[in-house]
Parts: structure tokens; sequence; C-alpha cells
């Protein structure tokens, strides 16, 4: 086959590749790629495609709640009226009851219910169970008897012709769930996970896997127009039911419809993502129950809910996201910050040591914002459990669409990513905050954002907390806690005065916010302190796929995902695609974690996952491969698998889902510490004969032949004898 090179272009030429549209050095073996149009690449990808019979679909407008003043996040007192028989606890008081994203109670409203509710309406509720003084565990009443419980009844019916069930929530009446669905709100209003989806929205899909909490969908009631009597309310939600439902099964679930009734449309979720993680034996039950909800028979067994993929939950393992109340002022401060309380955009960042909850505030937080505002920024600095990219980058993106699932399903191109290439940045903490700094200078200060941290907060990983917390002129410090001992140092201004840190030491002035506003001066930040509560702060998860290196799979899974096509395809392995090929020149190869050898490297970065770069100056070769002297800094704008190298030939094979217009950009690939998931490796179907890269004549009793294993809690032999003599 002839191999076309890469011709010598100057610099300007490059910033100009894809205006331009040059002759690329990236190809198809034996197929030709595609022109795209590049200004498509700015647009940020959805949460996750939906079935094919809604894309086909005109896609409708998102429908903003209205820009109100920012309303405390509690739940209000409409949301109690299904559990409140359900659940029989004396009521609380607490001030100021609210519902996300909706109006305060009118207490002087004339209609039938509102005397209902007023009675009731300092009783809070979270997930439909009654707290004690704002507590969040059950009293050991509630426990007792949300045990000996029925299971509760929902008002679902499953049509068989059009695939899909309708299902009608009263006020406060909730749904927690596992599996995974694809949700439209027909009437009414939903809360799911922060976000509010009302009627006239577009659909989203919800994931609930058991690794990690379940979600739960609560009926906020209906936002009627003013002039709207209970009568024509009622009268359109039966319109509704009689409209997605056939004769059959709309006669049972008509009588159950109100005026206050929330209309919920299920569909079954057949995603590219969920057909390429389901397709590995290990995988097979992702979206399953837990071993623990199976041993305490928590699935509520509806035949309507089955039918789209989905799984009710009773008793205890029906809670749902459990939130003190510290975690609900914190999140009435921050919206309050963003609805004009603060002068300025809020700089949060969100900091705690491990499983202390912040991936899961961080969620709740955005699809909360995302109820007032169009987008928001969201800053990764944690490489072992990212987000929206695989894990070990750094990335800036913006958020326009809740998140409603755990990171893999809702892997995306972040607006600007850097490729560290580990998991955890002891091993170069100078390249690590540099790149921060890189990814800051991104941020515009239009739209609020939310800065996620590392769980490494002992040691040199305080000091790197400290120089984030400076550097990026934090405006909202939101610190996570759990238990009675204290995880790290209380982050108030005062102790920020004097810390020092890993770069940064007292006096410290916070010098990128500088950059980014000029007349911006130091000033302090406001803490907020959240104590987590939920089972099992503090630990790591000891169920499958909760551990950080599933996790961490399961996200590069995710990634590759988008591979695959979007019909109603076949799953292919990652083998059987069409490598794009590049010549050894025309790229620089370099090693982020670890010193190799000029005549091994292409033994290491063969069949290896590579960070996909572009550098600011021409990478021009001889012939041979191009390799970096010491690892740079500079913009990633994906993954890919350096699937062979063909020495004879001079080429690179090369596996991945970033689209062609965009390779033109890439002249450096970086290899690091993360690897490809095993799964990818030992379960590639379609193979006849042995499997490619793996092999099982290996002997790891062999001194040296397993991983290095290193003991960080042991103490050095000198501490030991000095301990000795005294």
């Amino acid at each position: 086959m002839k191999v076309h090179k890469a011709s010598s272009r100057s610099k300007n030429e490059q910033r100009n590749a894809t205006k331009r549209h040059p002759k690329s050095k990236w190809r198809v073996h034996n197929k030709r790629i595609r022109s795209l149009d590049p200004s498509q690449l700015t647009s940020s990808p959805t949460v996750a495609k939906v079935v094919p019979q809604l894309a086909n679909r005109q896609k409708s407008k998102l429908k903003r709640l209205q820009k109100a003043h920012a309303k405390a996040v509690t739940l209000s007192p409409e949301e109690s009226n299904f559990v409140r028989a359900k659940v029989r606890v004396p009521p609380v008081t607490f001030p100021r009851v609210h519902t996300n994203g909706g109006t305060e109670l009118e207490t002087g409203s004339d209609s039938e219910d509102s005397q209902d509710w007023s009675s009731y309406a300092k009783s809070v509720l979270q997930n439909g169970l009654e707290m004690k003084g704002g507590e969040e565990d059950l009293t050991p009443v509630a426990r007792v008897q949300l045990e000996d419980e029925e299971p509760p009844e929902y008002h679902a019916q499953y049509d068989h012709v059009q695939n899909h069930t309708v299902l009608v929530l009263q006020q406060g009446q909730f749904l927690c769930f596992r599996g995974k669905c694809l949700l439209t709100c027909l009437s009414g209003r939903v809360e799911v996970m922060g976000f509010t989806i009302e009627q006239g929205q577009q659909p989203y899909p919800l994931f609930s896997p058991p690794s990690h909490c379940p979600l739960t969908i609560i009926a906020l009631g209906d936002c009627a127009p003013p002039g709207r009597n209970r009568k024509e309310g009622r009268l359109e939600a039966k319109a509704i039911v009689r409209k997605h439902l056939s004769s059959e099964p709309r006669k049972r679930l008509l009588s159950e419809v109100d005026s206050d009734s929330c209309v919920v449309l299920l569909q079954p979720l057949d995603t590219p993502l969920v057909r390429f993680l389901t397709s590995f034996g290990e995988l097979d039950h992702l979206f399953g129950l837990s071993s623990k909800e199976l041993r305490s028979q928590a699935a509520v067994q509806n035949a309507a809910f089955s039918a789209v993929g989905l799984t009710a939950l009773r008793g205890l393992c029906a809670r749902g996201l459990v939130v003190s109340r510290s975690y609900r002022e914190a999140l009435s401060s921050l919206l309050n910050a963003w609805e004009g309380d603060f002068d300025r955009c809020p700089i949060i960042l969100v900091c705690g040591a491990k499983n202390s909850g912040k991936s899961s505030f961080n969620r709740h937080l955005i699809n909360t914002l995302l109820n007032h505002t169009a987008s928001v920024e969201y800053l990764e600095c944690d490489l072992g459990q990212t987000e929206f990219t695989p894990p070990g980058c750094l990335s800036l993106s913006t958020v326009t669409e809740p998140l409603l699932g755990p990171p893999f399903t809702h892997q995306r191109e972040a607006e600007h990513m850097v490729f560290y290439g580990q998991s955890d940045c002891q091993a170069d903490l100078d390249r690590y905050l540099d790149s921060l700094k890189s990814l800051w200078m991104y941020y515009s200060g239009e739209s609020p954002i939310v800065i996620n941290t590392m769980g490494w907060v002992k040691g040199h990983g305080f000091q790197v907390l400290v120089d984030l917390i400076r550097f990026f002129s934090v405006t909202h410090l939101v610190q996570l806690s759990y238990g009675d001992a204290p995880q790290c140092a209380n982050l108030t201004p005062e102790f920020l005065r004097s810390a020092h840190g890993f770069q940064t030491h007292p006096p410290a002035q916070p010098v990128l916010a500088d950059e980014l506003d000029g007349h911006l001066a130091s000033r302090g930040h406001v803490l907020l302190s959240i104590h987590s509560e939920f089972e099992g702060a503090g630990t790591s998860g000891e169920m499958r796929h909760q551990r950080s290196n599933e996790l961490r799979d399961l996200a590069l899974l995710g990634y590759f995902s988008q591979l695959q096509s979007a019909g109603p395809c076949p799953v292919r392995p990652l083998h059987c695609f069409t490598p794009y090929q590049v010549p050894l020149s025309a790229v620089a190869l370099g090693v982020t974690h670890c010193e190799v050898a000029p005549d091994h490297i292409l033994y290491a970065a063969n069949a290896s996952l590579v960070g996909l770069c572009c550098l600011d100056e021409k990478v021009v070769g001889r012939g041979g491969p191009v390799l970096l002297s010491q690892t740079p800094v500079c913009p990633c704008v994906g993954l890919g698998v350096l699937r062979g190298v063909d020495m004879a030939r001079g080429l690179y094979f090369l596996v991945t889902p970033v689209p062609p217009a965009v390779l033109r950009q890439v002249n450096c690939l970086l290899l690091g510490e993360v690897t490809l998931p095993k799964m990818l490796l030992t379960m590639q179907h379609g193979v006849e004969t042995e499997l490619p890269y793996v092999t099982a004549d290996y002997s790891f009793d062999i001194t040296g032949a397993g991983k290095l294993h290193v003991f960080k809690g042991l103490s050095r032999p000198c501490f030991l004898k000095a301990k000795t003599n005294n």
C-alpha cells in the first residue's frame, strides 16, 4: 500500500488547519475519510444518545424554569402526601419549606388542598421519609414500621403496542429504582437528583446502577396556570393518559388521575453505551440489583416497570440520596450566591477526603444550578475519579444537560483537556499544578464554576489543595467530612492566611484571578461545611463495580462506547474497527510516568492507551519515530488505542472515537500509566485463535514478575531504629 507522509507546514498553516482542510496525515486503512465540518465540533454532546425512534423526531426546545429568587433547597410539604399515611411518625417543625426550582406554598390560596397542606407545612421529609429534628437517620420506630410495611403501590400501566409505561404519581409520591430508562414528563413536575423536569421538556435518560446511590423520581405536583381550575387540570391529565395508552390499560389508570397528578412516560433505554457495556459477561448485571438489595428483598415486583428496565425499591434500600441538614443549607447558600446575593459568578471548590460524597454533591449541585441557568462550568482536578473524561485527564467542561447517572454514563468531549497520564499526581506535583493553571486560563467567568478536587487531603495533598484555593480565588469552599474525627484542618479564611501550600506561601495573593479580572482584590471565601451521614461514608465500596479501579475501567469503556453505531446494530469489538494510520515521523511519542529506553519505547506503546495531544511546535522526523525528552503540558483532544506499529512501512495504527477533523491537529502521542480494561483484551468476541496481546504462558511466581506494591503506611527503618533507642 502506498503510504502518504505528512507534508511540512508552517505554524500559521497548522493553526488554520481546520479552516483550510489541508491534506491530512490521518488516513483510514483502505477507507476514505469523510470530511466533517469543524463547526460541529464545538457543540456539546448530550447526556446519552436516546433510542433511534426519538433521534428522528424534532428535538423539543429545552424548557428551563423561569428565573426567580433562589429558594432554600428543601422538600416542600406538598411532597409528603403519599408517605404520610405510610410512616406513622409525629411530624416535626422546620422553618420555611420550599420546592427546588419552584415557588413557595401559597398560604392564602383558596384551593381545596391548601388547608390540608397548611397543617402539615412544617414537616420535613427526605425522599418521602420523615426526619427527626432535621437529621437524616430514621427513628427506630420508623425503621421497624418501614421494614414491616407492605410494598408501595404504584399506579403504572404498560402499553405493549407502543412499548412504554405510563406512571401516575401524586404530590409527594416517589419512585426509588434500579435500572435504566428514558423519562418524559407528560404532566406536572418531577425532580430527579436535584433537577426539575417539567411538562414539555425533552426526554432524559436515567441510569441507576448498583455501583452508585439509587435514583429517585419525586413528584412535585402540577405547575398549572393561575386561571386554570382543578377540573380543567384533571381533564387535561386524563387526555394525556388516553393519548399514550391503549384502551385496556387506560381504564385501570384513569381513575387514579387527578388535577395534581404527575404523569410520567417511561421508555426502554437502548443506547450504544448500554449495548457495549452489557456485551461483556462481567457487566451483564450492571443495571440490576446489588447483593445487599437482593438479600433484603428490597425489589418491588411490578410488571409495568420490569417491561421498561426498572426495578422499584422498598424499605431502607429506597432511601435514595441521603441529604443532611448541612447538605441542604450548603445547596441553598450556593443557589442564593448565583441568584444575586454575590457580586460576581461564584467559584465553588468542593473538597473532602476519599468516599466523603464529593461526586454526588457535585452532580446534585450542577443539576440544581441548571434549574436556574443555561450552563455550568466544571473544572476536573481529580485524576482518578473523573466525571466527564477518561481517568488520567484534567479538563474544563461546559455542562448544559443534567447529570442523571454515574460518570461512565455521560462521558463527553471536554472543551479543554490535558493528559496527565496517571490516576494520582504524587509523581509530579509541579506538572499537575501547571496543567490546572493552563486550563484555568480558558474560564471566562460568565457562568458559575464547580471545581472538583482529589480525596488526598494529607501531607502534600493538603498543600496542593491550599494552592488550588489561592490560584483560583475561590469564593465558596464546600468542605465535606464524615464521622467524629476530622480528616483535615478546617479551611477557614483565617487558617488559609497562614497555611503553606506546595507552591505558595503566606502571605499569598490569588494570582490567577488577577489575570482573569484585574480589579479583583484578595478576599476571603465563604466556608460551607457538610457532614456526610450516608451509610458507608469514609469507607470504600465492598460490592462489585464500586472500587476505584473498577470505576476507572467503566469510565474507559463508556468513552470507547462512542465508537459504536447509533442505530440498533450489533456490538462491534474494539479490534473490528478500521484503524487510522499515521507515519512515525509525523507525531512525537512520549511516556509520562516513567523512563523507558528509546529502543523499548515502541514495545511499551504497542496495544496501549495513549493521549492524543497537540504540541505548539512542528514535529519533523527522518523516517523513524520521534521521541520526547520530557513530558509537555499541552492540549489533549481525546484518547486512543495504539493497536499496532508497522516498522517496515513506518506507521502507527490507532483506534479512537475522536473525529477525523480533530485528529488533523494531533502531533503528539503520550503513553501514561492508565491502562486498558482487562476485559477489552480477554473478552474479544469473534477471535477464533489465541487472543492478541494476551498470553497465558506467564509465571507470576518469578521474583519481580508481578506488580510492585508500595506500602505507604510502613515506617522507614531509620525511624524504627530511632524509636527503639528512645
